[in-house]
C-alpha cells in the first residue's frame, strides 16, 4: 500500500479513538453539530426532498457521522472507509442507534470491490482531500448506476487566512501534509466534468466560517446566523468571491455510460 495512504489510516485511526466530548473545533467541524451550519442543512434538505429511497454509498464514512440520517432517507446505506478504528466506531452507533439498513466495511475508495453499477447515489462527505481525485472519481463513476448521483460536500483551499489555520494545523499534527495539500480547488471542477454533469453547485461560509470556534459560546449560534446572512450579501454582489467560500456542495450527475 502507498506511503500517504498508511500515514492517512495512521492519522485517522488515532482521530477515531479521541473521545467525541473532548474534542475541540480544530477546522475539522468537530465539537459542534454541524446542522447547526446552512451548508450542511442545505445538503440535508436537498438529498430529503429529491433523492429517496436509493441505495447509497457512504465514500469514505469515518466513524459514521452521517448513517443517522441518512439512514432515514434511505433504503440501504452502505459505509466504506480504510480506518479499521473508523469503522469499528461506526459499527458501534450503527448498534447503538439500532440503525438496520446501514452496513460497512473496511475498504479503499480508490479500489472498491463493489462491482459495476451498484449505487444510486454516493455520497462525499469530506473525503476527496485524503485521496488522489483523479482515481477517486473514476471509481465513483464505475460504481453508480446510470444517471446515477454523486453529492458531496467539500472544503475549498483557496482562501489564504483558512489555508494559513491548514498550515498551522499540519504542524501541530491535526491535519496530515496530503489532505492539506489536497484541498478541493475549484480547477478541480473541469476533473468532475471528465466523469460527471453538474446539477448543482452551491457556495457556503464566506466571512461565517470565522464564528465556528465560538459556536458553543453565548450567542456564537447568532453570530454564525448574522454572518451567514452576509455570506448571502457578499456572494450575490461579489460572485467572483465565491472560490474563497469555506465549504462548496456539488450534485453531480453520471455522464452516458
Amino acid at each position: 500500500m502507498e506511503e500517504r495512504k498508511l500515514i492517512e489510516i495512521e492519522y485517522y485511526d488515532k482521530e477515531a479513538k479521541i473521545p467525541q466530548k473532548s474534542k475541540k473545533e480544530t477546522g475539522s467541524l468537530s465539537g459542534f453539530n454541524i446542522f447547526s451550519l446552512e451548508s450542511y442543512q442545505f445538503l440535508k434538505d436537498f438529498l430529503r426532498k429529491e433523492y429517496q429511497n436509493k441505495k447509497v454509498l457512504d465514500y469514505g464514512c469515518g466513524t459514521g457521522t452521517h448513517f443517522s440520517w441518512l439512514s432515514k432517507i434511505y433504503r440501504e446505506v452502505i459505509g466504506i472507509d480504510l480506518s479499521k478504528s473508523s469503522i469499528k466506531k461506526s459499527k458501534e452507533l450503527i448498534k447503538k442507534e439500532k440503525l438496520h439498513n446501514v452496513k460497512v466495511l473496511i475498504g479503499d475508495c480508490e479500489k472498491m470491490k463493489f462491482s459495476k453499477k451498484s449505487f444510486d447515489l454516493v455520497f462525499d462527505g469530506g473525503t476527496f482531500s485524503s485521496l488522489y481525485l483523479e482515481s477517486a472519481l473514476k471509481e465513483i463513476h464505475r460504481v453508480l448506476k446510470p444517471n446515477g448521483i454523486l453529492i458531496g460536500i467539500e472544503t475549498l483551499g483557496h482562501n489564504p487566512l483558512t489555508n494559513l489555520k491548514r498550515r498551522i494545523n499540519k504542524i501541530s499534527g491535526k491535519r496530515t501534509a496530503w489532505a492539506t495539500s489536497h484541498i478541493f480547488m475549484i480547477e478541480d471542477l473541469e476533473k468532475i466534468k471528465k466523469y460527471f454533469e453538474i446539477v448543482e453547485l452551491r457556495f457556503f461560509h464566506l466571512v461565517s466560517w470565522i464564528s465556528f470556534p465560538f459556536l458553543n459560546l453565548p450567542g456564537g449560534k447568532l453570530l454564525l446566523k448574522i454572518l451567514e446572512k452576509l455570506d448571502h450579501i457578499l456572494l450575490v454582489i461579489f460572485p467572483f468571491f465565491k472560490k474563497y467560500s469555506f465549504k462548496i456542495v456539488f450534485v453531480l450527475e453520471v455522464k452516458n455510460k
